[in-house]
């Protein structure tokens, strides 16, 4: 995997780069966005999920995460990047996104080394504002990652609180910051842990309303709820393989 040892983290550069050197209204060039996902191989994903029911069942709900996600994202006006693992399911993911995102396989390392390589490369690359997301929350409104975007033309760095106590969504400005490592991640201690590296008051950081994973049963009824209730009040839900996938879930 490609390295990026020439860059510096913010606290090597002496601070965050200046919000006031990004002027607002660059174009969609200017800004990437970066979707982590897995191929969801029977017995590799939601194993939460797949302890309660069954590895195939398990799969087969993570395919319709993604594939509602890459549909309701692919409206979002960004760079659209599909960062996908393990790295011969290429085919699978380039079949999923077409000409929608551009496919990345994911860097070698724990979570944090992955969403710090991505971003630092997008910023070797030119990109000015960078969000990241992945495919556990498939009711994420879009608008919210726009606002994500918006939010970092103030801040160096924007996070959506996840219910279970880590985060759905990170967005950077100007530069990395040093918050991936050392993180237990996969824990409820993720938001906490990464909050507590942010010790520099230079940091300007946003935050959007919190938001659901979904990872286990309980957290499947309540998006089963949300959709219903949503289709109760009138509202195309826009989830349709998820959706679909759920009338048979009891």
């Amino acid at each position: 995997m490609t390295t990026f040892q020439g860059a510096r983290s913010a606290s090597e550069e002496g601070g965050p780069t200046s919000l006031a050197l990004r002027a607002p209204g660059y174009n969609m060039y200017h800004q990437s966005l970066g979707v982590f996902a897995k191929e969801p191989r029977p017995g590799h994903v939601k194993s939460r999920l797949a302890a309660a029911t069954s590895p195939e069942w398990a799969a087969w709900i993570a395919d319709a995460f993604l594939r509602d996600t890459i549909d309701r994202l692919a409206q979002v006006e960004a760079q659209r990047f599909l960062l996908y693992s393990p790295e011969d399911s290429k085919e699978y993911f380039a079949a999923l996104a077409g000409n929608q995102f551009q496919l990345i396989p994911q860097a070698d390392g724990d979570l944090g080394r992955r969403m710090e390589q991505f971003i630092v490369g997008q910023f070797q690359a030119g990109a000015q504002r960078i969000v990241i997301v992945g495919s556990d929350s498939p009711s994420l409104p879009p608008e919210w990652i726009e606002d994500a975007f918006r939010k970092l033309d103030e801040a160096n760095l924007v996070i959506g609180p996840a219910t279970d106590g880590g985060y759905y969504l990170l967005g950077c400005a100007g530069s990395a910051l040093p918050i991936f490592d050392n993180i237990a991640w996969g824990s409820e201690k993720v938001l906490s842990e990464t909050i507590s590296r942010l010790s520099d008051a230079a940091w300007r950081i946003a935050l959007l309303p919190p938001w659901y994973d979904v990872d286990s049963v309980a957290d499947l009824w309540a998006l089963k709820g949300h959709i219903a209730a949503l289709r109760r009040a009138g509202t195309d839900p826009g989830l349709p393989h998820t959706e679909k996938l759920l009338q048979d879930f009891s």
